[in-house]
């Protein structure tokens, strides 16, 4: 089943329509279909269960994201670097040959299940050639990246932990090895206090000469990583953190006009760019926009401004929600910020925050004519109960998102085994 070789970037020799009706009809009954696919892996493969973190909920949700994401992108030609680096990032599960052949059958048969009549002989060839090219390209990415000495994960000793009020926490890691990573990266982040379960942050710095990186991470209601970050972690505790991935790095070449937008912990990546700037940019000319629920959630505050007397020709611009009104309101007021900003087809757009936040951000931006090209942010799909965001103005009016402006759990699906 498995085309090991990786040396088929796109999937030419698949019917590609016949897997997204096939994916389509399954999709309607998806909860089922997981819930049918976890329970045949783990009674044929017993000794798997141990590799899956103890609460299951929000794992079903990741592996139904993570094949949206492929199946929507059949014909994309970064496919193969996507594939190839999400093998890489799944050596921190153990994910063996064995392992991705035994995902493959349980896959099958869980579609075959949920699929009913629209489940054909040659839906079924079709999927197993599809699922063959994934497993090949993310194994060949992961032999590659073993091939060049990286480890699996990296050990990162906690040397600080600071509190702002009681849901945000700066962590300072000080990984065993180098970590080499690019200012607005992210890594995936696990701890000893909720076993097998990964978490994405972004690195909040550009490379510092002691080597230490810092994560920014806010408690999430019913967040066990997250909670335990915050509330439980402290220094001299070890943290494991996965091969820095991600897309939001610097592209703006010297002299170009850029605009970075962050909304809550989005503020870790914009920094690290804006630290990068510093030493290697210190004429930048630009717009930052800090956005927060309200004002006590406005931790980036000092920080920015201190980036800022580094960066004269930077001007920056924080949005909260009004006093007493909607803490989601505090995107109303950036929008209405941004519509009176001009030149946007001259700006590179770096943007970072919740899914939500970012999606209905670009969506504008497009609208003032910014380039989507030019419009810089990691592709960061929900997690939920197989639900979707609001597509219209109306449909937000009436059933509103959330506002999640410290949200770093939400990116979870890139880490789905």
């Amino acid at each position: 089943m498995i085309d090991r070789c990786g040396s088929c970037p796109r999937f030419l020799s698949v019917d590609h329509q016949l897997i997204r009706s096939t994916f389509a009809v399954v999709e309607r009954r998806a909860e089922h279909a997981v819930t049918f696919f976890y329970a045949h892996l783990f009674r044929h493969n017993p000794g798997v269960r141990e590799l899956f973190p103890e609460d299951m909920l929000p794992q079903r949700d990741r592996l139904l994201a993570a094949l949206a994401h492929v199946v929507a992108r059949l014909e994309d030609p970064g496919l193969a670097a996507h594939l190839g680096q999400l093998g890489r990032d799944h050596r921190k599960f153990l994910a063996s040959p064995a392992l991705y052949a035994a995902v493959g059958q349980s896959l099958l048969a869980a579609f075959a299940h949920a699929a009913g009549t629209a489940w054909t002989i040659e839906a079924e060839k079709a999927w197993t050639e599809a699922y063959g090219h994934v497993a090949g390209l993310m194994l060949a990415g992961a032999d590659a990246a073993a091939g060049a000495g990286e480890p699996a994960w990296w050990d990162a000793d906690v040397v600080r932990h600071e509190r702002y009020g009681d849901d945000l926490a700066v962590l300072t890691l000080r990984p065993r090895q180098p970590l080499p990573y690019l200012p607005g990266q992210y890594v995936s982040v696990s701890s000893l206090r909720v076993p097998r379960v990964w978490r994405t942050y972004s690195l909040a710095d550009a490379p510092r000469p002691d080597g230490t990186v810092e994560l920014h991470v806010s408690r999430i209601a019913g967040g066990a990583m997250s909670t335990a970050l915050v509330e439980e972690t402290g220094p001299g505790e070890v943290l494991r953190l996965s091969a820095p991935g991600g897309g939001l790095v610097a592209r703006t070449p010297p002299g170009g006009l850029r605009t970075y937008v962050c909304g809550g912990t989005g503020w870790a990546p914009v920094r690290a760019l804006l630290a990068q700037a510093v030493g290697a940019e210190p004429g930048l000319e630009g717009r930052l926009f800090v956005v927060a629920r309200s004002k006590e959630y406005l931790y980036a505050r000092e920080d920015a401004e201190s980036l800022k007397e580094r960066l004269p020709g930077l001007n920056v611009t924080y949005i909260t929600a009004a006093p007493r009104q909607r803490k989601d309101r505090a995107t109303e007021r950036l929008l209405q910020a941004l519509r009176a900003c001009v030149h946007w087809s001259a700006h590179d757009v770096y943007l970072a925050g919740p899914p939500a936040f970012v999606a209905e951000v670009a969506e504008v931006l497009e609208e003032l004519g910014t380039d989507p090209a030019r419009i810089h942010h990691d592709v960061l799909p929900s997690v939920g109960r197989f639900t979707t965001r609001p597509n219209t103005a109306a449909e937000r009016l009436l059933d509103p998102p959330v506002p999640l402006w410290h949200n770093p759990e939400a990116r979870a699906p890139r880490d789905a085994p």
